[in-house]
């Protein structure tokens, strides 16, 4: 089929994963990507002259203005990813629009560098190189801390929390975990379960955070639940942004009550360049790169590439949980 007969997909990102263009492209689809991070007004110049008929969302926000321009040849809304709070999800049910995710595909890339994040700050590794780069040689005036019989707190028991739990259970953490969501009584992985998040909090020298942001988690960790943790306590922040308050958390930080955070989420992306967690001296940023090795960002295009191809074709994509929103799926193929 020529190029100009195909259906577009638009993806809301300046590249693709060479892999997942080439998926879509043999099943007949063209692909289209934007210059960069867009905003909507690109999104929505990008629709007026494409027409897709599915996005493949990386970045920017999916609203009901942009779903309204697409339509009515837009289906379905493919996150590249697990988290799908830059998509309106009571805009997309409201216009019958399919929308998916890529559960599960970058769960180790994440799980790692929440594992490096950990390990770099227990063991003071920011400010130890700066003392060195400095001209200092700390050898019998700094300590740092032994990792094996920490106990490390996990918010969320599911393919990126329960692999860090397996990766501290292996460096000999004690493993405490809170999810509410999780079925049954006992963890499918290493670790303590607890039934209630402070008491989870009360123990955990080191937090790390692994759910969802949903209206219910948007906040969870604030001053008081900051407060709760043992003094010095560390975060680890790769799940969203908004979880976190952040001006609760700097106060922490300034007032010693947590003693690093290393954190690579943010309320608002990119990160603006003023922004006091760029230059804190006990923040260690990173710019939500936590899911980019080449096997996670392979996964995720190709797992939201699957989604778009399944669903356009009138069945159920091959990742298990990747439907958040059946839409105008067939009802027989509507998750139950």
């Amino acid at each position: 089929m020529p190029a100009a007969t195909r259906p577009n997909v638009l993806v809301s990102a300046a590249k693709l994963a060479p892999e997942a263009v080439t998926m879509l492209e043999e099943a007949g689809y063209a692909v289209h990507c934007t210059t960069g991070y867009p905003g909507e007004e690109e999104l929505l110049a990008a629709i007026g002259k494409l027409r897709p008929v599915a996005i493949l969302h990386r970045q920017g926000f999916i609203n009901g203005t942009v779903m309204d321009a697409a339509a009515p040849e837009l289906r379905v809304v493919a996150r590249h990813g697990a988290g799908i709070d830059g998509i309106d999800i009571p805009a997309a049910r409201a216009r019958g629009l399919t929308v998916t995710r890529a559960a599960g595909a970058n769960s180790r890339s994440v799980a790692e560098h929440a594992m490096a994040l950990m390990l770099f700050m227990l063991k003071d590794m920011p400010s130890v190189v700066s003392g060195m780069r400095e001209g200092l040689w700390e050898k019998t005036s700094r300590m740092t801390r032994d990792i094996d019989g920490m106990t490390l707190g996990i918010v969320g028991y599911g393919a990126i929390g329960s692999k860090v739990a397996r990766y501290a259970d292996a460096f000999g953490m004690r493993v405490l975990a809170y999810d509410p969501y999780l079925p049954g009584d006992a963890l499918p992985g290493p670790g303590e379960r607890v039934a209630a998040l402070p008491d989870l909090l009360r123990q955990a020298e080191v937090l790390s955070l692994h759910c969802p942001l949903e209206p219910e988690t948007r906040g969870l960790i604030g001053a008081t639940e900051l407060a709760m943790l043992p003094k010095g306590a560390i975060l680890v922040h790769t799940a969203r942004g908004g979880i976190v308050d952040q001006e609760a958390l700097l106060a922490a930080l300034d007032a010693g009550q947590i003693s690093w955070a290393g954190v690579d989420v943010f309320a608002k992306e990119p990160l603006e360049a003023d922004s006091p967690f760029r230059s804190h001296p006990r923040v260690v940023p990173t710019p939500h790169l936590a899911a980019n090795t080449p096997r996670g960002a392979v996964g995720m295009a190709c797992g939201a590439a699957d989604s778009i191809i399944a669903v356009l074709a009138g069945r159920l994509p091959a990742l298990e949980g990747a439907v958040v929103v059946p839409g105008g799926l067939p009802a027989h193929l509507i998750p139950a």
